[in-house]
């Protein structure tokens, strides 16, 4: 399955969603470092927005700035990477731990690692979702609220195509 076919399916096709449970682990590991990527080049580029206003800011900032140099920079970008690929993971794998508990209420079947594919794939509009909402700064206190909402929403429709559970 190609990646624009997961992105598409991941938006309007819980039927599908369920069925991503079955995909190698290596194709979901691609799908979210996707994501990783692009939340780390969007945060990065804010950083050096903002990094350019802050050392300009004072005449000691901008001296600082300037000793420290380019070094800032490349350390920056990695520590980005470190903490998106962190927070997506970790984000990813409590929605699954909670798609579980819908499971059991929902009486269908399905593994931890069924649930955490389709909870990585069901984070398509959360991440989205959460990358529009950093540009404004008045929703930064629901935004969370609204993207766990959002990723719950996903995970149940999806869950709802899981099987039933045999007695």
């Amino acid at each position: 399955m190609k990646f624009h076919q997961i992105f598409k399916a991941a938006f309007h096709e819980p039927k599908k969603m369920a069925a991503f449970r079955l995909l190698s682990i290596g194709k979901v590991f691609r799908y979210i470092f996707f994501f990783v990527a692009l939340f780390t080049v969007i945060s990065f580029i804010r950083y050096i927005a903002l990094d350019t206003a802050l050392f300009e800011s004072t005449p000691e900032l901008s001296e600082h700035g300037e000793t420290v140099g380019w070094i800032i920079h490349p350390i920056a970008f990695i520590l980005q990477l470190v903490i998106s690929t962190f927070y997506i993971f970790v984000r990813v794998s409590i929605f699954a731990y909670a798609g579980i508990l819908l499971l059991k209420i929902m009486k269908k079947r399905g593994e931890y690692r069924h649930m955490w594919r389709t909870s990585a794939i069901a984070m398509t509009v959360p991440i989205l979702l959460t990358i529009c909402l950093d540009f404004f700064p008045s929703w930064d206190t629901y935004s969370t609220w609204l993207t766990s909402g959002v990723h719950i929403a996903y995970i149940v429709a999806a869950a709802k195509y899981y099987p039933k559970l045999t007695k």
